[in-house]
């Protein structure tokens, strides 16, 4: 896992490091069930403060896209792609089904959606 972080950048370290880690779970180079390495050893690695590393990890998690196993550490649940896909499927039945009650036809539904779009 490569990961960099320019001190000179307008994002906050914290936000670099974890917008690196969310596109290397959503383009597949960290696969479900990936270990990631600790805290302190990628604070180590990349010159930063533990809480720092700390910081990015959490919002991953928060983001479901990673979960921390006490000592055993901090793994990769899924990719970005699958979780953007669960929560979309999700909006869409609740979509389909207030056009439906609405007695709204596919076509009229589409049409909203489009013009949402």
């Amino acid at each position: 896992m490569i990961i960099s972080v320019d001190p000179g950048a307008a994002k906050p370290p914290y936000e670099q490091v974890k917008d690196q880690i969310d596109g290397l779970i959503r383009r597949g180079e960290l696969a479900q069930g990936t270990r990631l390495p600790t805290v302190r050893q990628l604070a180590g690695e990349l010159g930063l403060a533990v809480n720092t590393v700390a910081r990015a990890y959490k919002e991953l998690e928060a983001d479901r896209l990673v979960e921390t196993r006490g000592r055993n550490g901090t793994f990769v649940l899924a990719s970005r792609s699958r979780v953007d896909d669960e929560e979309t499927r999700a909006a869409a039945t609740v979509f389909a089904r207030a056009a439906h009650r609405a007695g709204l036809s596919r076509a009229e539904a589409t049409e909203i959606l489009h013009r949402a779009w």
